[in-house]
This record gives structure tokens, sequence and C-alpha cells, in this order.
């Protein structure tokens, strides 16, 4: 299979290694990986602060720069959950575009979804010795269904235990410019996942989206945690 890699702005700007980690998967599923040189923002950023011509714009590079591959995937729920859901509603006044944006949809997936649905992987490259804690981020969960896939592939890592926590469903407080515009809202949402996060008593807390758990991992440090990892499910799947 030859599949896309969309990186997204977070992964490239603020932990690299991720998008690292996400080729080493997808080439241990037997995939041919590419990534788009010219790949910047799937323009969630703009659609939610409701500067929709400027999300349509984005929408549409993205859509040329990736149609041509047979399967897109994104370590991210959010960004896939946006590219396959709000792309064909936010071009449906162009004909060709929206065509184009629901011809794509069917072929986007966030990184876990496509392991366990798609190449149905089998090994994986790493292992990771530990009690983990897993964080369902909002956007994966209730507009992807991620949920089971996750879990799925940490449970084919012998020396990992997964100890689930209370509200693992709940939001972890980012909700994108969410965290700006609403901070002292988001840090109480925050606080609370971080509680939860701290009574499983695990070596880390583990996430598919990198938003959160930058969220998550700035309050466990402001509330004086120290020792609480804070890693992306590709991290750990590759032992990185």
């Amino acid at each position: 299979m030859r599949v896309a890699l969309f990186v997204t702005c977070l992964v490239d700007l603020m932990r690299p290694r991720i998008g690292f980690a996400t080729i080493e998967l997808l080439e241990a599923a037997g995939c041919e990986v590419v990534v788009p040189a010219t790949q910047t923002c799937c323009g969630q950023p703009a659609y939610n602060s409701g500067d929709r011509p400027a999300a349509a714009l984005l929408a549409r590079k993205f859509i040329a720069e990736f149609e041509g591959f047979e399967y897109v995937v994104a370590p991210s729920g959010s960004c896939a959950d946006h590219v396959r859901n709000e792309y064909p509603k936010l071009l449906v006044a162009d004909p060709d575009w929206y065509a184009r944006a629901v011809a794509l949809a069917s072929r986007v997936y966030e990184l876990t979804d496509f392991l366990v649905n798609v190449a149905q992987i089998e090994q994986l490259p790493g292992n990771f010795a530990g009690s983990v804690t897993y964080h369902d981020s909002c956007a994966g969960l209730r507009g992807l269904g991620i949920k089971n896939q996750p879990r799925a592939l940490l449970a084919k890592l012998p020396q990992l235990e997964l100890k689930e926590m209370t509200g693992a469903e709940e939001c972890c407080g980012f909700g994108g410019t969410f965290a700006v515009k609403f901070g002292e809202i988001s840090a109480a949402i925050a606080g609370k996942k971080c509680d939860n996060v701290v009574a499983t008593a695990t070596d880390a807390v583990v996430g598919g989206d990198l938003g959160c758990l930058l969220n998550i991992e700035g309050k466990l440090r402001r509330m004086g945690n120290e020792t609480t990892r804070v890693l992306h499910i590709a991290e750990v799947l590759t032992g990185a």
C-alpha cells in the first residue's frame, strides 16, 4: 500500500519524533510511506476560529496534495476527523471540490484505526515496559470511533500494563483554540483529567493527539508532577 503521511502542525513543530515513529509503524505494516513536502495545515484552527475562507483554502490545498495516494494517515484523530467529516461540509457549495473532498475523505485515517482495520498489523517494531493509562481524545472518539483500536495495539506489547483511568473519555481541556479563549475553564478541566491520571499510579499517560498530550503534560508539571511521562501512542508502540 502506498500511504501518504500527514505529519500535522503540532507534531512537526513540537514533537517530530512522533512523525518518525509513525513512519516506522507504517513501514512495519508493509506500507510504502510518502511524506508530501509541501504539506502545511489541515485548516482546523481557522475553521474553529470562524475563518471559513482560510479553512476552505487550506482544504483545497490539502486535497490537491493528498488525493493521489491510496491512503492518507495522520497521527491525530483531530486532524483526520476534520478532513473526513468537515471538508465535505466546508466545500459543499462547489460541486467539483465537494466531490474531491468526499472521495478523499474515505481514504483518510487516524493512525491506530489504520493499523488495526486496514493494515492489520501483527508485529510491532518496539516494546514498552511499564504501566500506562490511556486518554481518549474527543475528536477521535466521537468523530471517528477511535476507542478499541489503540487498546488493541497496546495489548500486543507483552511488558505493558494498561490501567484505565476514571473519565478516560472526558475532555482534557485543550480543544484547540478553546484553551486559548477560555484559559481558566481549560485549566480546570485539565486539572480534573490530571487528577484521574495520577490516581492510576501509572508510569505514563498515553494518547493519540499531541494537542491533548501537551495540555495534560503542561498541567501535570504545573501541579508539581515531574515523574508521569506523557507519550503519544506511536512513541509507545515503537519503543521510542
